[in-house]
This record gives structure tokens, sequence and C-alpha cells, in this order.
């Protein structure tokens, strides 16, 4: 009994030990842990005949818990079997009325709602693709976004028909159909849809219908914004939806979890580790229609939430909301336990776990199309992820030394890229390998091999660049410092600064439009801000551009300031300068040029003052 007893004493040291010298050791174990099962079962998904996708894991989950909630959407529970059956009547009325066959792409414009993981669902179980749209984008945007994917059907919602019937000459003359989710449409060109999955028939959908998809096979397209000007499709091959569709697990979700989706369906967060995540565990997923800081809480309560999902622009509104209660303790009344996401800042962190508990943060850093992510599964404040000498084994990754002048890493005497040294900033590049695949953008190989760098180290071999520029510290943790090229996150969206000036040069007044990203006290990522030049003879108009902006830009996207010079600043090779002006920001006490700030209250651009500058430092002013 005394040696029991003096071994479990030693064990205790033992442990105390590890973890004074080695702190993040059980964290590190259990990470590594979950990575080794996921790699485990992967082989044996993808080595399988037929290939098993992630709809066949959501048919097992139906054979095996077939009433269990698998949707929860405002006062409605949907089952799993539930989801199966309504799944089985869209792709019946699919394949009967709009002629689809295993290999074709549908683009979804839908919102937030069940039937968009319903449709998906149809769709994958008829061995067809689809192509998530977005659904705030309009006109030149979206016809851009659906030419791309090679989509022959459009499958959109009854709320948004006015932005479809924008674009319908555009597609009626590329031969597309459209098909609304409504009982019946007015306009020449559409056909309802929602009347015809009525009267399908809910039974199982044979699986030969997509029996030749293999891991290679296009599962989704899900869009990202680059310095294009416009917005490219990614391809997210089945293998890689199964990768992101695992992350979740690794992160710790389990199958009894209750998953809130509040992020955009569209993007590959709610979409591939939200809806996805829960797919492969077997979990329960709560859709919301969009995010609401004063609902939130509310919702995680009525529905018993137990996982979140997060971009760093939710949690500070959530963390500015007021307090409702009297005391502040009563905002941990919950049961949420983790929250996965991304881009939340050091200081909202802090207040987050104040104020609503120890929820365990996974904060992650990973693209839609990239071939590399990173997982902050210590706990570290402001870190994305730890170096890890197994994960980089597996997944071969370096920070280089990048030109900001030249836009381009930098490279020695033997033209090979330079690592940096611990704690300098560098360009994160991916070897791309043939467990990290690059599935580059749809119809668009010339965007493709731009995000491609050879001969890095050494010749022939080929990374992805990332656009991403990251430092590590003294302990290996991994931290986000900033995205070079053309583009800057607002609002949790990448906005592409081409793309902004486009739009902004179709108003009448405006000749050119250099579109850039600042910092702003007390909000994520970089508001948009332009500066332009104004054609001869013509003011600046106030009301007509904040009714343009608003009109073609979606809300993110909508520069918050503008700056009107004589002319802008290029380099030789016409390339608009933007460091000086980024430097220069928004401050009227430091810029003579006109400054104009959007009020959205007055629907028009007002004159930035040094008082309502004071009042945007202040938060009196919310952008």
């Amino acid at each position: 009994f005394i040696w029991v007893i003096l071994g479990n004493g030693y064990a205790i040291l033992l442990l105390f030990a590890l973890r004074f010298r080695y702190p993040y050791f059980i964290a590190e174990a259990k990470y590594m842990c979950r990575i080794a099962i996921s790699i485990y079962r992967t082989p044996k998904f993808l080595k399988s005949n037929p290939f098993y996708t992630l709809v066949d894991r959501f048919l097992d989950s139906v054979q095996k818990n077939p009433h269990k909630a698998f949707i929860r959407f405002q006062d409605e529970t949907y089952s799993y079997a539930q989801s199966d059956k309504q799944s089985n009547k869209i792709a019946r009325s699919l394949l009967k009325h709009a002629g689809l066959h295993e290999g074709d792409t549908v683009a979804l414009l839908l919102g937030n709602e069940p039937m968009f993981l319903w449709m998906w669902l149809a769709l994958a179980k008829i061995g067809c693709s689809a192509a998530l749209l977005n659904h705030n984008i309009r006109s030149k945007s979206l016809v851009h976004c659906f030419t791309c994917c090679g989509a022959t059907v459009l499958i959109a919602g009854a709320e948004l028909q006015d932005s479809v019937e924008e674009v319908l000459p555009a597609l009626r003359e590329q031969g597309i159909s459209v098909y609304m989710l409504t009982d019946q449409v007015t306009a020449e060109g559409m056909e309802s849809l929602t009347d015809k999955i009525a009267q399908a028939s809910d039974e199982p959908i044979p699986a030969d219908l997509r029996a030749n998809i293999t891991f290679s096979s296009p599962a989704v397209y899900i869009y990202t914004s680059g310095t294009t000007g416009l917005p490219k499709a990614a391809v997210i091959a089945q293998r890689r939806l199964w990768a992101m569709s695992f992350f979740p697990s690794v992160c710790g979700l389990k199958s009894d979890d209750v998953v809130y989706i509040c992020l955009p369906l569209y993007h590959s967060a709610g979409f591939t580790l939200g809806f996805g995540g829960a797919i492969e565990r077997g979990a329960t997923v709560v859709v919301k229609s969009k995010f609401s800081s004063s609902q939130f809480w509310d919702d995680c309560r009525k529905y018993n939430v137990t996982v979140i999902q997060y971009i760093g622009e939710t949690m500070r509104y959530l963390c500015n909301s007021p307090k409702v209660f009297e005391h502040f303790k009563n905002d941990q009344v919950h049961n949420v336990r983790m929250a996965i996401g991304n881009g939340i800042r050091p200081e909202v962190w802090r207040t987050f776990i104040s104020r609503f508990g120890n929820v365990d943060i996974k904060e992650f850093y990973g693209s839609t199309e990239g071939t590399l992510g990173f997982l902050n599964y210590a706990g570290k404040i402001g870190a994305v992820g730890r170096v890890n000498y197994f994960h980089k084994k597996i997944y071969p990754y370096a920070l280089v030394k990048f030109d900001q002048e030249q836009d381009e890493p930098v490279r020695n005497a033997e033209g090979f890229c330079i690592e940096v040294v611990k704690g300098e900033t560098g360009l994160l590049v991916a070897k791309i390998t043939q467990k990290a695949q690059f599935g580059g953008y749809a119809r668009d190989p010339k965007q493709t091999e731009k995000k491609k760098l050879y001969n890095v180290f050494e010749k022939g071999d080929v990374y992805f660049n990332s656009g991403d520029l990251f430092r590590t510290d003294h302990e290996n943790f991994i931290y986000f410092q900033d995205r070079v090229g053309d583009t800057f996150r607002w609002k949790g969206e990448n906005v592409s600064t081409n793309e902004v000036s486009d739009i902004l040069t179709m108003a009448t007044s405006i000749e050119e439009a250099n579109v850039y990203g600042v910092t702003v006290q007390g909000y994520e990522g970089r508001t948009g801000m332009a500066t332009i030049t104004l054609k001869k003879d013509h003011q600046f108009e106030p009301d007509a551009i904040f009714s343009h902006v608003t009109t073609y830009l979606p809300s993110y996207a909508r520069p918050r300031f503008i700056r009107i010079q004589d002319c802008l600043a290029v380099t030789c090779t016409f390339k608009q300068l933007k460091g000086k002006l980024v430097e220069e920001g928004f401050n009227p006490a430091v810029i003579t040029d006109p400054l104009f700030v959007l009020h959205e209250m007055v629907k028009s651009y007002r004159p930035l003052t040094r008082d309502t500058y004071q009042s945007i430092l202040d938060g009196h002013f919310r952008l």
C-alpha cells in the first residue's frame, strides 16, 4: 500500500516537472493524438471503392441516429432522417426538371437557412458540385462568379429575385437554367422550384448516380477575393473537403455537440468547418440567418449550444454589447465550451474570457484555397498556432523574407528564398505535395499559377504563396502579422481593392480611384478608403456616390473614407502607390486634401472634420 502511495506521488511529481519544463506538453499530446487519428482515418475514405464521400458519412448518421436533431432553425427542428428525405425530394426534382447529371455544377444563391444545407446534400447525392455564391454581390460581380465556375444551373432564394432579374439577360445569353425557390414566378426566363420539390418522392437516391466520384472530383466551389479585381472560385476537391471537415474534430468537436453557425454558409468557415464538421462528427447544427450580438447568447441558451464559430469582428461585437443583466457573471450562464475561429485580437480574447467565462478558444489560421493551416491548441493568447516538428514534417512550410516594395520574396545569390530568423516577420510559403495539393481556381490558370513559387529552396520544388506574413516567438508560437497584395480584410470579408476601384470609376464624376485599407482604433482588420480624382468640370457628389456604392458594393466593401486629390501617385510602370496613403490614414489634422466619411444615417458622404475623426476614435461614430 505504501509503495502504491509512493508510486502515485512520483507520478504526480513527474507530471508537475513535465508541466514546468514543457508547459504545453499535455495540450500538444492531445493535438497530435487527434491529428494521428484523422491521418489514420483519411486513407480509409480515400481508398474506398466506390469513394466514400461526406454525403455517405451523413447517410451513415441517418441510419445510426435517424431521429437525432440535425438542423435547428428559428423554432423548427429537423432530424437526420427528415433532412435526408427533404434532400431526396430536392434531388429527384432536379433530376427530373433540371436534367442534371453526375459531374454537373450548380450555383447556389441562398442565405443561411436549412434549404442551403439540404440543397447541397441533394446535389452531392446525384454527383454534382455546388458553387456557393455570396448573396451580397450584384451585377458584374455576380455574373463573373457564376460564369467562372462553369455552372449550367442557378438556384436562388425567393428574397434574391431582384438580384437575379438584374443579371437575367446575361444568364439567358449563356443558356443558363434559372430556378427560384418559390411556387410560381412572373419573370420570363425563370422557373419555380418549390412546387416541384413538394411533388417529388422522398425515396432514397441510388448511390450509382455518383459512382464515378473520386477524391479529386470537385465537391464545392468557394469564392475568395484576390488581386485580380474580381472574386476567384477556389476548387475544393472531395479530398480537401474531407480534410476541412476533419478539422473541428482535431479541435475537439464531439458527436453530442451543438454547433452554432452564424457565419455565412457561402464561406469556407461556415460551410466546411461548421456544416461539414458537424456531418463528420454526427453532431447538431443551429443555423442563424445572420450574426446578431443582441441575440447571440439568448440563442446559445435556447438551443443548448456547446460550440460556436467566430471571426475577430463578431467576438468584438459580443464584447462591446451592453450588459443586459445586473451582474456580469450572468453573461456566463450558457453551455458553450469551445469557440472555433480566427482573427481575434489579444485584448478582445482577454475581455471575452473575462466576461463570458472560460470558453476554450481554438484560434486557427487557414485559407480557403491554401494547403496548410495552424491551430492554437495550447490557448496562447494572440497566437494562431505553434511550430510543431511533426506537423512541419507532414506539411513542409517556411517563413521567408519578403520585399514589400517589390511585392515578392527576397532571394539570395543562388536564386533561392531566405528563411527569416525567429522573431522576424516573413511570408508563409507551404510546399505543394501529394498530401498537400493546391486545387487552384476554376477556369483561371493565370491566377492559379500566380499563387505558386518555384525553386524556393532547391531546384524544381513548388510552394504555395499564402500572401500572408507571420512571425514566431521564442516559444515557437506563430502569429499572423498582415496580408500582402491588393486585398484587405474588413468585417470578416476579404476585399479586393481593384474590384472596388472598378466600381467607383463607374460613377459619373470619378476619373480614377486608388483603394486601400487603413487601420482604425478599436476595429479588427482594415477599413476601406479610396483616394480619388474627379473628371474635368465635375464636383464631388456625396449623395450620388453614396447611392452608387450602396447599389453596387456589399456593405463590407464600401469605402468608409474618401480622399480627393488632383492626381494619383503612380510608379514608373503606372502601378498606383498605396504605401504612403495607408500611412497617412484619414486624420484631417494631417491631410490637407478634402476628406469625406460614409454616413449611414443620412445616406450620404459627409466632410470628415476633426470632431468626427475624434468621434470615430472614441467609438461614438460607428463604421
